[in-house]
């Protein structure tokens, strides 16, 4: 999401903050993408695409195929075209992190922005600000699902009472686990269920992909939403926590309960990245 301090945004980020209007939109402009640029586009999106039969959610593997998007960087408005006709949302350029409220704006008005730069080739591992690649192979497929697609929106038009209140925190953790780092439980019609990735911070991540649906390191919690308004993360390491939901219907409806819980969860005592919750209920990688 936006940067989540009330004075403004770092000084140190990279993108053309002063081409960019006051909602902080500025053009895409395909052309100053360079051969360089879309075959670094190429490189990351063929690298996590493999892993995906594998690994990745139903719906988010459905989403990217419909965006077509493994040639190069992504055309913004022709990828809006095809999420106006699926879920009414479209894509504006942004110079990278924006103020929260901008953010929240632009969530509700089903407006996803998406980083207009993208990485060099020495951070195909990691890299500290969000790019092109973050923002649009790790977000906007997850947006053609309509489930998904009405929480965003949801989440959008919470962020004006969580600004007003103090609680911008709990809000935030509510992105960080189920938007950035979200799982979900599949197939369960069938003899054997899996936990998939589609959370933005996990599809666009090799090595946060796979400890994520691999590993038996972090734990994988059944999501539940006033444990994850209380649940502190880690920025800068692969994430110990993990909250599963069973399909992306109980995460719209979780959202209208949001603004009720949010006083109460800026005042509660935050549960630490690898600590353990009352109620927790670990899913397993499989069940048959």
């Amino acid at each position: 999401m936006g940067t989540s301090t009330a004075e403004g945004l770092p000084k140190t980020l990279r993108g053309n903050y002063a081409a960019a209007r006051p909602d902080y939109t500025l053009p895409q402009e395909m052309a100053d993408y360079t051969e360089a640029d879309h075959a670094t586009w190429r490189t990351l999106f063929a690298r996590q695409s493999a892993l995906l039969p594998r690994h990745g959610a139903r719906a988010f593997r459905k989403g990217l195929a419909r965006l077509d998007c493994g040639g190069g960087v992504p055309d913004f408005e022709r990828a809006s075209r095809r999420l106006r006709e699926a879920t009414g949302w479209s894509l504006v350029a942004v110079p990278g992190l924006i103020p929260d409220g901008v953010f929240f704006e632009h969530l509700a008005a089903r407006r996803f922005p998406v980083t207009n730069w993208i990485r060099t080739p020495e951070e195909l591992d990691y890299i500290v600000e969000p790019d092109v690649f973050h923002d649009f192979f790790g977000h906007v497929p997850a947006l053609m699902h309509p489930d998904f697609a009405r929480f965003m929106e949801a989440y959008g038009r919470m962020g004006e009472r969580a600004l007003a209140i103090g609680a911008l925190r709990p809000l935030a953790r509510l992105y960080w686990f189920m938007v950035e780092f979200g799982l979900v439980r599949e197939g369960r019609s069938t003899a054997a269920t899996e936990i998939r990735a589609y959370g933005a911070g996990i599809m666009s991540s090799h090595a946060e992909l796979l400890h994520a649906t691999t590993s038996d390191k972090p734990r994988r919690i059944r999501f539940d939403l006033w444990r994850v308004l209380r649940s502190e993360y880690f920025i800068d390491d692969l994430q110990p926590t993990y909250f599963v939901l069973d399909d992306y219907a109980a995460l719209f409806a979780a959202a209208e309960r949001v603004p009720a819980l949010l006083d109460a969860a800026r005042d509660a005592e935050p549960i630490l990245p690898s600590g353990a919750g009352a109620g927790d209920v670990e899913v397993p990688l499989h069940e048959h």
